[in-house]
């Protein structure tokens, strides 16, 4: 190939990220009933971090943000997505995703791989103004998406309002706003039944 060796490895790189297409979630689409697939979440957070940045709580750079949330899932592309509120299967994720982050992004350029290795690292870490309020984005999105399906996945899997609430309170580290309204959507989904308020 006339190609650069660099142009040939990013190629290869973007051409792995088709397989995210591929990876389900247990996220039931609003508009049909299929379960949304993680470059469709992928795609989906990050124009939430768009609309909603207005209301992180701390100054943000939103490409930042925005790169974080292009890549903080493709790493299930070895590891698989893992429901949330599934403590056994959660067991061993995180060593995982960083041997899937290391493989992944080790085909790119040394330079580019560097780079989103990182962004995924601190992503994972919530330690910055831009990794906690795109890990507050990551959480309200689905709990959005259970709310006007039914409450589908939560009523799949027997969750109850006490695990949605501990699970998601993360989102007030990075919006106490969007927690605000993630507190209303989960009363709401008590009300109407779409989730369990305890144990019957």
């Amino acid at each position: 190939m006339l190609m650069s060796e660099k142009l040939q490895q990013q190629i290869r790189f973007l051409m792995e990220l088709d397989k995210l297409k591929s990876v389900l979630r247990r996220t039931l689409l609003t508009h049909e009933p299929r379960l949304e697939n993680s470059g469709e979440h992928s795609w989906h957070v990050s124009v939430v971090a768009l609309i909603f940045a207005e209301y992180a709580n701390e100054s943000i750079d939103l490409l930042r943000v925005l790169k974080m949330l292009l890549v903080h899932d493709i790493v299930e592309i070895d590891a698989g997505d893992v429901y949330i509120y599934d403590v056994q299967a959660n067991e061993g994720k995180v060593e995982r995703e960083r041997d899937a982050a290391r493989r992944i992004f080790g085909l790119l350029p040394a330079e580019q791989a560097k780079e989103l290795l990182e962004l995924w690292e601190e992503f994972e870490a919530k330690a910055t103004p831009e990794a906690k309020f795109a890990g507050a984005c990551d959480r309200i999105t689905p709990l959005l998406h259970n709310y006007h399906a039914k409450g589908h996945s939560w009523q799949e899997h027997g969750i109850q309002k006490h695990e949605v609430i501990a699970i998601n309170q993360v989102i007030e580290e990075g919006s106490t706003e969007l927690w605000k309204a993630a507190r209303e959507v989960i009363e709401e989904s008590v009300r109407l039944g779409y989730l369990a308020a305890e144990s019957t």
